[in-house]
Formats: structure tokens, sequence, C-alpha cells
């Protein structure tokens, strides 16, 4: 069996809720760098859910909000979660932002926040139109690359944080590999330009939340992948006009 299995079936388990593999048995220590995978899987659930609601008449304005429903359900919620919390966080003193992350209460910048990426994320699919189901897989795949260069390039802030694991055991140059096997896939594909729009997203979001905590934690890990996926399918609506 080969080395990477099962982290790859650990990715399955953590990054996703749908059901676990039967074989082999999950291990977790280095899943990170197979979260783009998931996000592809993901990304094309949504764009299969997009096809089909529009060959059953259903316009854009009606699908954008179901498929951006399955993305939050199929993973768990975990990332927007995330995203809430680092939100309240940096609405609060520097030195008081990891409590407030930390606060299971929902703050007014967390719903904001929130709301907004949402609506963002909506009014991208709509302008995307037939566009929108491959624009949902590189969205997909680059949110889950932007954790990995927050991995990579800055410390973890928490001593005691349940997230702290990915820094732990990741091995930056190797934990890239699987993300460019994909890419070189996607290559076979897909234009050039639009493959790699989210690469500097992924890049500037997450050493920009990085900058700002001085560090990252498990939220802002999260908070990076749906930001990302945010200014990729924005940044794609406006490259790709709809058709």
């Amino acid at each position: 069996m080969p080395r990477w299995l099962p982290d790859l079936a650990g990715a399955w388990v953590f990054y996703s809720v749908l059901p676990a593999w039967p074989w082999p048995a999950p291990t977790f220590q280095r899943i990170a760098r197979f979260a783009p995978w998931i996000g592809l899987l993901i990304g094309a659930l949504q764009g299969l859910l997009w096809i089909g609601l529009s060959r059953l008449g259903w316009p854009a304005v009606a699908c954008a909000p179901c498929v951006v429903a399955l993305g939050i359900q199929l993973s768990g919620g975990l990332h927007h979660d995330g995203l809430i919390d680092t939100a309240d966080g940096l609405g609060a003193p520097a030195d008081r932002r990891l409590e407030a992350m930390k606060d299971s209460r929902v703050g007014a910048s967390g719903v904001l926040a929130l709301a907004m990426v949402l609506l963002l994320q909506m009014g991208a699919l709509v302008q995307l139109d037939a566009q929108a189901p491959v624009a949902l897989c590189l969205a997909a795949f680059w949110g889950r690359v932007s954790p990995l260069w927050a991995m990579a390039r800055f410390d973890y802030l928490r001593a005691d944080g349940t997230a702290g694991f990915h820094r732990h055991h990741g091995q930056p140059l190797q934990d890239g590999i699987p993300a460019v096997l994909a890419l070189v896939v996607l290559a076979l594909l897909i234009a050039p330009m639009q493959l790699l729009i989210g690469a500097p997203v992924a890049v500037l979001l997450a050493t920009v939340l990085g900058l700002k905590l001085g560090g990252h934690t498990g939220d802002s890990y999260g908070a990076t992948l749906v930001l990302t996926e945010v200014f990729t399918l924005l940044l794609l609506a406006l490259l790709i006009p709809a058709s």
C-alpha cells in the first residue's frame, strides 16, 4: 500500500462529510497536502448540481445559493466557522485577538464577514453562469492551496490549538506535490490564465492574514480558504464573460 494513501483517506474524512473509506484506516499527520484534491471533488459536485439545475430550467440566480449551500454542507461548515472567528478576532484589539477568536460567541464582525462572503460568492456565480461549474472547481482548489502557504510560511499561534499538527508534521516542499500534480492534469483541460488566476490570490491572502495576526491558527486557515475561494470566483467572473 502506498504510504500516502492513509493520509488521503484522512483528508477525505477531515475535510468533507462524505462517507469514510472502508480501507485503509485514515491517518491525519499530513492530510493538508491532499486538501486541494478534496477541494476539486467538492467543486466538481457543486458543478454537477449547477449543471443539473440548469438543465431543469433554473436560472443562475436560483442555482447560485444552492451550490453555495452544498459546498458548505459538504465541508461541514468547518472553514466558514474559521472565517467567522477570524473576523471577530480582527475586530478586537490586537492584544485580545486570539481570545476573541476562541470565544464561542459570534460577534458582529463575524456575521458581517460571512454575509459579505456569501453575497460576493453568489454574485460571482450568477455572472459566470454557464462557466460556473469550472470556476467552482478552480476556486475550491486554490482555496485549499492557500492554507498550505500559510502553514509553510507562518508560525502557528496556539500552543494548545487543535490544528497545530498541520504545522508540526508538515513538509512544505513535499506537501505541494499533490497540488502540482493536479495542476498538470488541469492544464490539459483549462486555459492557463483561468487555471492560474487563483495562485496569487491564495498566496496574497494567506500572507496578509498571517502578517495581520502575527501567524496563523486553525481559524485563520479556514478564513484564508474561504476568502481565496471568493476572490478567485470574482476574478474569474471578470475574466470570463457569462455565456
